[in-house]
Parts: C-alpha cells; sequence; structure tokens
C-alpha cells in the first residue's frame, strides 16, 4: 500500500495544536507502518537565498525517517493545498491520502482519511474573525462530505460534526491523542542534581526566580494561545480574587503567543491592580514548557471550547493539579484527576484553585487521578489505530 500524508504543517519550529498533531501522528507513524508499505510526506517546498543564487529547501524534520517513507517537497507562492497538492493528487494519487490538519484538496483519492480537531469557531464565533470562520466552516464541511474516513479526536468533536456537518456516523472514527514528556530534559536536569549535589528544590529556586523572574518559586500557571476563546481575561479575574481575598503569594504566569483578541486580554492585565504579579511570556521552547509545567503550583485550563486537550495530560503527566472547564471535550481528557468548573465565572475559578492551594488531600487526590489518567492517552496508541484505519478499505 502506498500511503500519502499531507505533512505540510507538521515540521514548523513552532508549532501549537494542529501542528503538534502532525508532527506527532507522523513520527510515530514511521515507528508502526510495516517496510511492506511506502510513505510518501508531502512537504511544503520553501525559496531562500544562499550563495548568490535561489534555491528550494526542504523542512528539518527531527527525527529520521524509514527506508520506506521519502519526503517530497512541492512549492506554490499561494494555495498550497488547493492547487499544488491537487495537482499531486491529479497526477500521482497514493492509495490513500491521511490528511491530519482538518483541509482536503480539491482533487484527491477515493481513499481519503481525514482529521477534524474541532469546531471552535461555531461555538466561539466572537473569537475569530468573519473571513476565518467562513473559511474554516466551508473547507471542513467539504473535507467532512468527500472523505472516506472522519478521524475525531474526542467524542465530544464527534457528536458536534455529525449534527452540524450531518456526517454519517458509520465512517467516523475516534482516536484519542497523546501527550509527549520531555525526557531527555527531565534525564538531564536529574544529571544536574546528582553532579551538584544540590536539591531539586534549589535547582526550582533558581531556574524559576532567575530564568522567568517569579518571586518565591510559587505561580499558578496556564500554556496556550493568549487570545478569547482560552478565557484568559476570567484566569486574570480568577487570579485578582485569589490576591485580594485569599492573599495567595502566588505570580501568575501566561505563557503562549497572543491570538484573536489579545489587546482586550493585554487590556485587562495591564489595568489590573495585580499587573506587578502577572508574567506574560510569550511564545516559550519545549524547555521552558516543561520546566514551567514541572514546578507550578496549579495548571489552569478553563477554555471556551476544546477539540482535545494536550496541555492538560501535560500537566497530569508530571504531578502537577489542574482545574480546568467542564464542557466540550475536557472532562474526557481529563478525567477524574481534575478540578472542573464553570468557564464563565471567575469566582469558581478562583474557588478551585485555592482549594488545591489549601486542601493537601483533595490536592493528593487529583494528583494521583491525573497520574492515573494519562496512561490512558499515548501518541503510540494513537498512530496505531491511526494505521488500522488507513489500512482497512
Amino acid at each position: 500500500m502506498h500511503i500519502g500524508i499531507d505533512a505540510s504543517r507538521a515540521f514548523l519550529k513552532r508549532r501549537t495544536g494542529i501542528e503538534e498533531y502532525a508532527y506527532q501522528t507522523i513520527k510515530h507513524l514511521s515507528e508502526v507502518i510495516p517496510h511492506s508499505d511506502t510513505v510518501t510526506l508531502y512537504v511544503r517546498r520553501k525559496i531562500t537565498w544562499q550563495e548568490g543564487r535561489i534555491v528550494f529547501v526542504l523542512p528539518e524534520i527531527g527525527f529520521p525517517l524509514p527506508s520506506n517513507f521519502r519526503m517530497k517537497g512541492m512549492w506554490a507562492p499561494r494555495f498550497w493545498t488547493q492547487i499544488r497538492l491537487s495537482l499531486e493528487m491529479l497526477m500521482f494519487a497514493p492509495d490513500v491520502l491521511f490528511v491530519p490538519a482538518h483541509t482536503i484538496p480539491l482533487i484527491h483519492p477515493r481513499r481519503t482519511v481525514v482529521t477534524i480537531h474541532g469546531l471552535e469557531y461555531e461555538f466561539c464565533k466572537e473569537s475569530y474573525s468573519l473571513l476565518d470562520r467562513l473559511y474554516m466552516r466551508l473547507s471542513i464541511r467539504f473535507s467532512c462530505a468527500v472523505a472516506e474516513k472522519i478521524i475525531c479526536v474526542s467524542e465530544n468533536t464527534k457528536k458536534d460534526v455529525k449534527k452540524l456537518y450531518h456526517a454519517k456516523a458509520s465512517k467516523m472514527h475516534v482516536i484519542y491523542e497523546g501527550y509527549e514528556t520531555n525526557f531527555q530534559f527531565l534525564i538531564s536536569n536529574f544529571q544536574s542534581i546528582s553532579n551538584n549535589k544540590i536539591s531539586n528544590s534549589e535547582i526550582k529556586k533558581f531556574n524559576i526566580e532567575s530564568k522567568f523572574k517569579i518571586q518565591n518559586s510559587k505561580f499558578i500557571l496556564f500554556i496556550g494561545r493568549l487570545e478569547e476563546r482560552k478565557n484568559v481575561i476570567r484566569i486574570i479575574e480568577a487570579f485578582e480574587i485569589l490576591k485580594k481575598e485569599y492573599r495567595i503569594p502566588h505570580t501568575l504566569v501566561l505563557a503562549g503567543k497572543p491570538g484573536y483578541g489579545y489587546e482586550k486580554i493585554k487590556e485587562k492585565r495591564m489595568g489590573s491592580k495585580q499587573k506587578e504579579a502577572i508574567r506574560e511570556l510569550g511564545y516559550i521552547t519545549e524547555e521552558e514548557k516543561w520546566d514551567l509545567l514541572r514546578n507550578a503550583d496549579v495548571f489552569l485550563f478553563p477554555s471556551l471550547y476544546e477539540g482535545f486537550g494536550i496541555p492538560v495530560l501535560e500537566a497530569q503527566s508530571v504531578g502537577v493539579p489542574v482545574v480546568m472547564s467542564g464542557i466540550s471535550s475536557l472532562p474526557e481528557v481529563g478525567g477524574k484527576g481534575a478540578i472542573y468548573v464553570d468557564p464563565m465565572q471567575s469566582e469558581a475559578l478562583a474557588q478551585g484553585v485555592y482549594t488545591l492551594l489549601s486542601e493537601r488531600e483533595v490536592r493528593d487526590d487529583i494528583i494521583a487521578e491525573g497520574t492515573k489518567n494519562v496512561h490512558l492517552f499515548s501518541w503510540e496508541k494513537c498512530a496505531k489505530e491511526i494505521y488500522q484505519v488507513l489500512s482497512v478499505s
């Protein structure tokens, strides 16, 4: 079998959401797909200037490809998916095409499998521009109509796709995403502790206070795009309540690049009486992400809608208690390892955080349940189930 994969969004240096899904599924499919199958990764070729001439370059992958995998770089000035990838499908179509980022090219093989990550733009319309909503609605509706099989990343996403786009239940499959722990960084940190003969708490204090300018090494953490859908304004409101009513010594850390509606978030932060205790870090590296996650006292994720929610699993995997929304797919992801709140109520969010800070028994139970929960999810399991869908005609 010849499998084609749209890898155009998989190998970006700064990946979020769907890009991370594309990267991880391709990485782990390379370990799952037998050598009797051949795989072509369709990637964007970029134009660059080298040694006085224009050259086309391929993206860096970041992991070794097996011998039955190959990259095919293709260039187009615009509309790469609908023009350049369509032309490739017309001339050299694989037996099955896998599209991990929801947009199927106009010309495609009969056997095309697409992943739908969520319909945020339908449920949080105020968080998207009219043009973005129109594009997403048209492209995903088309993908649901023409795909032979649809992978949904949660039961909630499947329910939404079926209800709003009338997709046939018989061609829909729920395959949960996984999470990635930065084991190499944890190993290097352990070696630093051993070689320098200093305690983990001392390393924690040094890293957090010096690298991120967080006083007392005590902080509450949010990681994600700073946009309206992520409910960042209510996170700030809840933090103000925690400071005023409960006198907590913590810093609020917001890590992620700006998104739609960021100006309102910035205005709220700058106008807050607690602005000196709010740290906005912007985009962070993988190493910085794990450094923050391992040392946070509480992880917040009160999103107004999520197709899945990988950051929740990442927090649980390193023993950080989570407070998050009890809506959309999030209860599926968090299981019993989180405190769920109404995301529209800042007071409820503040109370959930304070419960974890002040009640040791509750905190320990949430951490224990979160540690159990993450074992239900992995990229290896995700890749195996995707390959089963791809290989069944």
